[in-house]
C-alpha cells in the first residue's frame, strides 16, 4: 500500500488558483476575450476555475473549451474541441492542465489550435513536475514540486481541493 503526502490544502489550492488567474490577467488586460482551453478532466475543472475567478477580478470575456484526447496515447487518435474552432480565431490561447510531467499530453493538445490564426498559446498548469520530454514550459504554474519518475502526483478539484503525492 503506497502511503499518499499531502502537498496542498483546499485553501492552499483556491489561493494557487486564483494566483494564477491574476498572473494570466496582467499578462493579458490589454485582450477583451480569453480562451481557457482545459485538458478534459482535472485540467478543464481547473480551467473553469481559474475562469470564475478571472471573471471577479477582470473585465475579460472568458471561453472555456474542453480538450479532448486519449491521455494514455495522445499521439493515436483524434484531439477535439467542445467549441467551434473558428469562433477562437485570432483569440489568445491558455491550455490548462491539472499536472505538467513530461509534456506530452499538453504538446498534442495544442494541436487544433495550430491549425488556426490565434494570437497566442501560453500554458498554466497547478503542479509542474518538470520531467520535460516536450519542449512545453508553462508561463503559469501554481507550484513547482520536485518528484521522481515512479512517484504519482494527484490532484481533486471540487467542493474540496487538494494535491496528494504518492
Amino acid at each position: 500500500m503506497t502511503t499518499k503526502t499531502l502537498v496542498l490544502n483546499d485553501d492552499q489550492v483556491r489561493q494557487k488558483i486564483r494566483r494564477l488567474a491574476f498572473q494570466i490577467f496582467e499578462s493579458n488586460f490589454d485582450e477583451k476575450t480569453i480562451v481557457l482551453a482545459g485538458i478534459d478532466g482535472q485540467g478543464y475543472a481547473l480551467a473553469r476555475a481559474i475562469g470564475k475567478e478571472l471573471s471577479e477580478i477582470s473585465p475579460l470575456k472568458v471561453i472555456h473549451t474542453k480538450v479532448m484526447l486519449d491521455k494514455s496515447s495522445p499521439e493515436r487518435g483524434e484531439v477535439t474541441l467542445d467549441a467551434e474552432i473558428s469562433s477562437l480565431k485570432k483569440k489568445s490561447i491558455v491550455l490548462v492542465d491539472d499536472v505538467l510531467n513530461s509534456g506530452r499530453t499538453l504538446a498534442y493538445g495544442m494541436k487544433p489550435f495550430l491549425d488556426i490564426e490565434v494570437r497566442r498559446i501560453e500554458v498554466a498548469v497547478l503542479v509542474n513536475r518538470s520531467h520535460p520530454k516536450f519542449p512545453i514550459q508553462p508561463q503559469y504554474t501554481g507550484y513547482e514540486l520536485s518528484t521522481s519518475l515512479n512517484e504519482h502526483v494527484t490532484v481533486v478539484l471540487g467542493e474540496t481541493c487538494t494535491v496528494h503525492l504518492h
